[in-house]
């Protein structure tokens, strides 16, 4: 009895303490940085791998027989269109020469006392007729007589930057011959060559009839380079041309930029990555790549914020890489919220304090971070 009384007086003595105190007080709100999104002009570029390759190229070929007398250049030095290379032995070719001119000139004499004595009826028409025709004949093999001698002396067919030499001094060389004594090579303006896939140019077309991008007018083709280094070159290019076909087995088409090149920087065959201009999207929506999340499915999302601090999950559809931002294609709009710092804190439905994030610098030129393609997440 005594027991029960005690336990009663206990459970009472409890119940009024809890009567007593006051409510439990409602959560807080969390704080968290925001980021507010606000409609933009963009060009937009892509980053494509690419190599260099001269302007011009010119092969140099012997086009008489004979043995390379001397090398007139510096290997690596700069040429002129016109500028003798090599001296090939000329004295065969210079004997036959004379040979063809003294021939020339007994023929002209013949035909032109053909000619008098035609005008008498001396000699019958066949004879003088014969006489022009040798004399015509005479003229051409003079004419190639000067050709071969001339033919001796290699000239440089294009201005440029030539090479080493193949052949040296005492090598025996031939008209024809499959290899070249040197090879003359235009780097002044530079082409930079450089693929892209063609699901990219039919996305581009896409785009643009039905209006979300615009061409970028007088710069449209222009390109810049960063080089192996990761430098960026000073000098900006223009796009040439594209390619007609399609390589069946990349599925990519090849996109020639011409550089200009007067310090020479830029050499044949060098690996660079070239930035070309696409076109101009209006209305851009960029948000931070640390506001952007994703599921476990891989769907992106982000956390928005309404008029009364309290938080929304958001699916959003993201198109490429900014710098170190998302372009986002859908599910966000010019002036809403979204979080940007203590994403991890967040859920929703739940109230928040928000602030301007601290931490966000938007960048998107080539120096802080070129832009790459990135697969877009679905809805």
């Amino acid at each position: 009895m005594i027991r029960t009384l005690s336990a009663l007086a206990g459970a009472a003595m409890i119940a009024g303490c809890s009567d007593s105190g006051s409510p439990p007080q409602a959560d807080a709100a969390i704080p968290v940085g925001v980021y507010t999104l606000k409609e933009q002009t963009l060009t937009l570029t892509t980053t494509l791998p690419g190599r260099t390759s001269s302007y011009r190229e010119a092969e140099v070929r012997p086009q008489v027989d004979g043995i390379v007398q001397k090398r007139l250049f510096k290997e690596g030095a700069q040429v002129e269109k016109g500028q003798q290379l090599y001296q090939i032995d000329d004295a065969i070719y210079r004997a036959e020469y004379d040979r063809a001119k003294a021939n020339l000139a007994a023929a002209q004499k013949l035909a032109q006392r053909y000619e008098r004595l035609l005008k008498t009826s001396a000699i019958s028409q066949q004879q003088y007729d014969d006489a022009m025709s040798s004399w015509k004949q005479a003229q051409a093999q003079a004419e190639l007589a000067r050709i071969n001698l001339v033919y001796t002396r290699v000239l440089s067919p294009i201005s440029g930057k030539v090479g080493r030499s193949a052949v040296s001094e005492g090598a025996l060389v031939a008209s024809g011959q499959a290899q070249q004594m040197a090879t003359v090579q235009q780097i002044d303006p530079i082409y930079v060559d450089v693929t892209q896939p063609i699901t990219e140019v039919l996305r581009l077309r896409r785009e643009m009839q039905a209006g979300r991008l615009e061409k970028a007018g007088q710069d449209q083709a222009r390109v810049t380079l960063r080089l192996v280094d990761g430098s960026v070159y000073p000098q900006a290019g223009v796009l040439q041309f594209s390619e007609v076909t399609v390589d069946q087995g990349t599925g990519s088409v090849t996109l020639r930029a011409e550089f200009p090149n007067p310090d020479g920087d830029l050499l044949p065959g060098m690996f660079v990555r070239a930035q070309l201009e696409e076109g101009v999207r209006t209305g851009a929506i960029l948000a931070p790549q640390q506001a952007v999340l994703r599921d476990q499915m891989g769907q992106a999302f982000a956390w928005v914020v309404d008029d009364e601090d309290k938080v929304e999950r958001r699916a959003i559809r993201t198109e490429r890489t900014v710098g170190n931002q998302w372009l986002v294609g859908s599910g966000l709009s010019s002036g809403e919220r979204i979080v940007a710092e203590g994403t991890q804190r967040v859920r929703s439905g739940i109230k928040v304090a928000a602030a301007p994030a601290a931490g966000i610098a938007p960048v998107n030129d080539l120096d802080a971070g070129a832009q790459q393609d990135q697969p877009a997440s679905t809805n």
